[in-house]
Order: structure tokens, then C-alpha cells, then sequence
């Protein structure tokens, strides 16, 4: 595999390629005069890396479930980096901010603030078990990074296990215990003690196997355990979000066991799909298993301000005299304001229930499509977290989904292409069941097309 070969395969692991010819062939249908302009300027002066730079196209505004460009096109954003749970501009969480900066709009460290104190309260009333200790961060990254040093002052011990092809984030600290090689290949040395394992990986005997195939993969965590001895955490995705693969309850349910039999802390990276993703709050309640440690990001903040937190275990409080996360913008009164007013749209909108309701939908759906359509090798969802698994002649139908991606963008549907050949659909959640049915058509539509055009 030659040097573009291989930095085309490692970037499609997380998202869709950012320089591939159908990208161009669309630009070039699809872009004005102005758009390329400002899609040049933006090239001169932002430093280029893969997903990103040089971007697709220029925004101009965004509501509800839609983003529109400078050509006043609306585009449902089936994607929205998984910050748009309550929906783009959503205008509870914008009056919350403007009010909130008309008061106290920064909290210097050594103060707190009211907000600030609602938002602990409130993430300590909503997250499971014995989860009652928060630090708030601007960002999943930096919380994660939170996590790992509470791990080492908690237990003593440096070394961690996480899962191969699994994202915490992209600072250094962060893509060592991540597993893709996006964002590790060539960045070495990185944080010494970290172990990584296969991630559960699906039923591999196709039949019922009463958990044992989940277990097969719960034992790789369990002899890393054992033959190190002193890992201080284990640290994952409760489902791995990008390609919608979620492990049964026995999976999770062998892993904690493993980690109280070894004194390992169990660390759930919930970023990308907490806060009703999943249909519940938080994901990790699907597993009936509570994590030591729970990071969340994201959609935290409303799609309005970068917002994170780390809910520990009360027994974890165990830095007083030390520094694990003194972060300028800590204590955000500004961000506080938009999370709590995201969490009271999740909750006084029912959007659980709503979630609920449509993920079930879209499953049947899916499923419909997947016999009418020959690329369709697959279907799996959680709540309003979906993928769809394209495959030709059994193998992945890289160029098929790049094609079913950009004519859906032509069509006003965003999404995202995790693997190379997953589509990865994540609407926000307070779509309505007509919008969703519209985007859902709109991808049949185009793979029917897809497959007609196929020799």
C-alpha cells in the first residue's frame, strides 16, 4: 500500500475522507463562485489535516435540525459532531447564555457561582449509582485527560487498557489510551502503561450463544488484568459511537467484574453519546453497569458553548491538595447556563421518550431497506443512533458509500461515513418522525440509485 493508499485507508477509520475525488466531483456541481472563495481563503490561513481542512463547504446559519450554506441551501445534519441533541440554535439554550452574559459572564478560580452549582447538582441527580463528585472542562479532551490523572492519584498505578479503533480525543495523552491509527501512527512515544485489547466485535457463531461470543471479548480485558496486575484503569466507549456497535449486558457486566476483582477502576467515555443519544440518559444504563468515572462533552453545552464534566465516585475524592483540572474556563457560569438549559429541553420535551419511540421506528425502517437493497449488508441502532452497513461482494463498499454520502448531500441529508462503509446516521433528537422519515427516504432513494448505476 503506497503513502496515499494508506493515510486514505487511516482516515476513513473515523470519518469520511476529506480528499477524495468524489469530494472534489461535488464541489464542482455544487459550489458557487463566492463558496470557493471562501473555501480558498479558509486553506490559506487554517493549517490543513485530515476530516477537515480543506472543508467541504461554508456555513452561514443553522436551526433546528438543519445547517445551511452561504448559497442558502438547507441540509439536514445527520452528523453535527455530536453536539446538536436539542437541536442547532436552540433558542431556550441561546436566551440562558444571553442572559447568563448579561450578569456573570467568567468565574475566575478560587470562586464558584450559582449555575456552576445547579449544573453539579443537577448531573449528580441524573448520573447512576454513586456518581456524585463532578469537575466541569471546555472540552471531552481535557476531561479525559481529568479522568487519567484521578485514576493514578486514586490507585497509585500508571497503566491503563482501552480498545483498539476506540476515540477519547486527540491530545497526546488522549490518543494513547484511543486506539485508532489516525491519530497515533507516527506520534510515538506516547504515554508509557497503556494496553490496548480487541473491542467486542459482534456475535461470531451467528446463533444463540446465551452471551458466551461477548465473553470471548471481556476475557481479553480480564487476562490483561491479570497478567499486568496493576492497571489502574480500564477505559472505554460503552458502544462505540462512529460505526453504532453496542455489546450485550454480559460484556459489560464480565468487565466490571474483572475490574473490582483487580482493583481497576472502570472509566466510561461517554462524550459523543450521553445526554439521550441512546434513548436514555446515559448510555452506560442500557448495561446496567456503573462506571467509577463518567465523561461527558459534547452536546453538553447545546451545540452553543464547549462544555464537559467528569462524575466520579465520592470515594475517588482523593486530590485536595493536588491539580487535576484547573482549567481557565472551569467553572463557566456561561456554559453552566447552557447545559442546564439542555438538560431541562431533554427533559421537559420528553425527548427520552421521543427518542425512544423513532429509534424503534427507524429500525424497522432500516431493516425494510435493508431487503430491498443488495448493499445493505447490515442495520444497528440505539435510540437515534443508527448505521447502516454497506458491503458488495463481500467486501466494504468503500466508493459505494462515498457516492451514497455526497448524492445525499445533494438531496439536503449530512451524514457521516465511519469506516470507510458505515453510514453513520445521529439526527437531532427532537426531530420530528416526518423529518426522519424524509432523510430515510432520501437514503433509499440514493443507494437504490447507487446500485443501478453499478456494472
Amino acid at each position: 500500500m503506497n503513502s496515499d493508499n494508506l493515510k486514505s485507508a487511516l482516515g476513513r477509520i473515523e470519518g469520511d475522507v476529506n480528499l477524495s475525488p468524489h469530494r472534489s466531483q461535488w464541489q464542482e456541481r455544487n459550489l458557487d463562485e463566492r463558496t470557493r472563495r471562501l473555501l480558498e481563503d479558509d486553506a490559506r490561513y487554517f493549517l490543513h489535516q485530515s476530516l477537515s481542512t480543506p472543508c467541504l463547504n461554508v456555513l452561514s446559519d443553522c436551526d433546528g435540525i438543519n445547517i445551511v450554506d452561504t448559497q442558502g441551501r438547507r441540509i439536514m445534519d445527520f452528523h453535527g459532531n455530536s453536539v446538536h441533541q436539542v437541536g442547532f440554535s436552540n433558542q431556550r439554550v441561546i436566551e440562558a447564555v444571553k442572559k447568563q452574559l448579561d450578569k456573570l459572564s467568567f468565574c475566575p478560580r478560587r470562586y464558584t457561582n450559582e449555575p456552576a452549582i445547579n449544573l453539579a447538582k443537577k448531573l449528580v441527580e441524573l448520573a447512576p449509582g454513586q456518581l456524585n463528585k463532578v469537575l466541569f472542562a471546555p472540552g471531552g479532551t481535557i476531561a479525559i485527560g481529568i479522568a487519567l490523572k484521578l485514576v493514578r492519584y486514586a490507585t497509585g498505578r500508571f497503566k491503563t487498557v482501552s480498545m483498539w479503533g476506540s476515540f477519547h480525543g486527540a491530545s497526546l495523552d488522549a490518543i494513547s489510551i484511543g486506539g485508532e491509527s489516525l491519530f497515533r501512527r507516527d506520534l510515538g512515544p506516547l504515554l508509557p502503561g497503556v494496553e490496548h485489547v480487541l473491542p467486542y466485535g459482534g456475535c461470531d457463531c451467528k446463533g444463540d450463544c446465551q452471551g458466551e461470543c461477548s465473553l470471548k471479548y471481556a476475557q481479553y480485558v480480564d487476562d490483561v488484568l491479570e497478567s499486568e496486575g496493576d492497571v489502574g484503569a480500564v477505559i472505554a466507549e460503552p458502544m462505540r459511537c462512529t460505526t453504532v456497535v453496542a455489546p450485550p449486558r454480559e460484556y459489560w457486566a464480565a468487565i466490571r467484574q474483572s475490574c473490582d476483582r483487580h482493583g481497576t477502576l472502570l472509566v466510561f467515555d461517554e462524550i459523543p453519546v450521553a445526554l439521550g443519544r441512546t434513548g436514555r440518559m446515559f448510555c452506560c444504563e442500557h448495561f446496567d453497569v456503573e462506571p467509577d468515572i463518567l465523561v461527558i462533552g459534547k452536546g453538553l453545552g447545546g451545540g452553543v458553548f464547549p462544555m464537559a464534566a467528569v462524575i466520579a465516585r465520592a470515594d475517588l475524592h482523593v486530590a485536595k491538595d493536588k491539580a487535576i483540572g484547573h482549567y481557565t474556563h472551569e467553572k463557566s457560569p456561561v456554559g453552566a447556563a447552557a447545559a442546564l438549559a439542555t438538560i431541562e429541553c431533554i427533559e421537559e420535551d420528553g425527548l427520552l421518550q421521543h427518542v425512544q419511540r423513532l429509534g424503534e421506528h427507524a429500525l424497522i425502517r432500516l431493516q425494510e431497506m435493508q431487503e430491498r437493497h443488495y448493499l445493505i449488508n447490515e442495520v444497528r441502532g440505539v435510540g437515534l443512533l443508527l448505521g447502516v452497513t454497506l458491503m458488495r461482494n463481500g467486501q466494504k463498499a468503500l466508493d459505494e458509500a462515498e457516492r451514497v454520502m455526497y448524492s445525499c448531500l445533494e438531496k439536503g441529508l449530512s451524514f457521516k461515513v465511519s469506516d470507510g462503509n458505515v453510514l453513520t446516521l445521529g439526527p437531532p433528537l427532537m426531530i420530528t418522525k416526518e423529518q426522519l422519515d424524509t432523510a430515510l427516504d432520501i437514503v433509499s432513494e440514493v443507494i437504490a440509485e447507487v446500485e443501478q448505476s453499478d456494472p
